[in-house]
């Protein structure tokens, strides 16, 4: 082998190994701007089975994080005035307890009974702490208010851990920024037409209890298939950025060599 082949040869093994150390330095930074997005939205969040004005529905809370990595042990779940009952769903990883507080004035329910007291606030308390980066979810059943169509109802969240807690409380506002810790939200929409309060009897409450599976399965569906979309997504950036840079070597090599 002569002096310039050997040359040839030197250069064309430093090219490949800067090309591909440049096409992984790529595929890593495509990869940590897709996680980027998942650490940031990670947020208590609130989904409701049905939204309309004055239906029972089952407002589910996500969450899939600690309080900086330490593990959660317990939620406080504030409900929004004009919501008098709520009926938590039970979640065999907690247990579940209802604060309630006076009504400034009795009001009459769907039902015709008198009410006197409305439920303030629920605290789920894990039975294990829920370690950093494992998900979990709990629901509520309980009425949207008839005249809150439109309107945009904050459900409050105190996450506690086993070192420290987390205030998802800060409302969002249109128009702004989106704020570091937000209150879980449902926005209500106008009422199904022909339904009203009187008609929600049993059958809707078995209706909602539906609701409430579908809603707990789709939560976690979807969960999964966002994670598993996220891995294919790097593991085909990574491959493919190698296959571009061994061809674009390969095709750098191929007239040296002929010369």
């Amino acid at each position: 082998m002569t002096s310039s082949t050997r040359t040839s040869a030197t250069r064309t093994s430093s090219r490949l190994r800067l090309v591909g150390s440049g096409a992984l330095v790529a595929a890593g930074s495509v990869a940590l701007a897709l996680a980027a997005p998942t650490a940031a939205s990670a947020h208590v969040s609130a989904t409701a089975s049905t939204t309309a004005a004055g239906a029972y529905t089952v407002v589910t809370f996500s969450l899939a994080h600690g309080c900086e990595g330490s593990p959660t042990t317990g939620l406080t779940i504030t409900i929004p005035d004009g919501i008098n009952s709520v009926s938590p769903t039970v979640n065999p990883n907690w247990d579940v307890a209802k604060n309630e507080v006076q009504l400034a004035e009795p009001i009459t329910d769907s039902h015709g009974a008198s009410v006197t007291e409305r439920v303030s606030d629920v605290v789920y308390t894990a039975k294990t702490p829920l370690a950093d980066g494992y998900r979990d979810t709990v629901s509520l059943q309980l009425q949207l208010p008839e005249d809150a169509a439109g309107e945009t109802l904050a459900f409050p969240v105190l996450q506690t851990c086993e070192t420290g807690s987390t205030a998802w409380d800060q409302p969002t506002v249109e128009g702004e920024d989106e704020p570091e810790l937000p209150a879980p939200v449902v926005a209500v929409t106008a009422a199904e037409e022909g339904a009203g309060h009187h008609g929600a009897g049993s059958d809707s409450h078995e209706d909602e209890e539906t609701a409430e599976a579908t809603t707990a399965s789709s939560t976690t569906a979807a969960g999964g298939s966002d994670v598993v979309a996220r891995v294919l997504g790097v593991g085909g950036l990574v491959v493919g950025a190698v296959g571009v840079a061994v061809a674009l070597a390969s095709r750098r090599r191929g007239p040296k060599a002929s010369a």
